[in-house]
């Protein structure tokens, strides 16, 4: 009976998270009264050493480049605003706060694609500013 439970509430969480993701990701801010998210200053000296490590992502292993890239980058991710909604600042600073600690970006795709983004302009040579301005459509 247990089982019976837990597995109905996995799957619940499972298709909840889901329907989230794909509604983050087909729906326009706008549409939701959103707007771009205030990028931060990046932190001086800022580095990635919270960012999670293989060894954490163990049950993800699909996530590992992804965090590997994020921590390669920290300057970076700390001047980028995370515009998922899962958590409002001051627990989440940056993009790179979604990635420390508790690792939040592990289960949020909004999050995911957007470091995603962040680091494909950062390896196409784009500053800060333009890597800001291209996610919040401004270029």
């Amino acid at each position: 009976m247990n089982f019976a439970i837990e597995t109905s509430q996995t799957r619940r969480k499972f298709v909840g998270a889901c329907s989230s993701a794909i509604a983050a990701l087909l729906i326009p801010r706008d549409a939701w009264g959103q707007t771009a998210p205030a990028h931060p200053a990046p932190r001086p000296g800022i580095t990635g050493k919270k960012v999670l490590t293989k060894e954490q992502l163990a049950g993800s292993p699909r996530l590992i480049s992804l965090f590997d890239s994020v921590r390669e980058i920290p300057e970076v991710m700390d001047g980028i605003g995370c515009d998922c909604g899962c958590t409002d600042p001051p627990e989440l600073r940056s993009l790179l706060s979604c990635f420390e600690g508790k690792g939040m970006a592990r289960n949020c795709y909004a999050c995911q694609r957007r470091a995603r983004s962040v680091i494909r302009l950062h390896k196409e040579g784009k500053s800060l500013d333009e890597i800001r301005a291209a996610l919040d459509g401004d270029d």
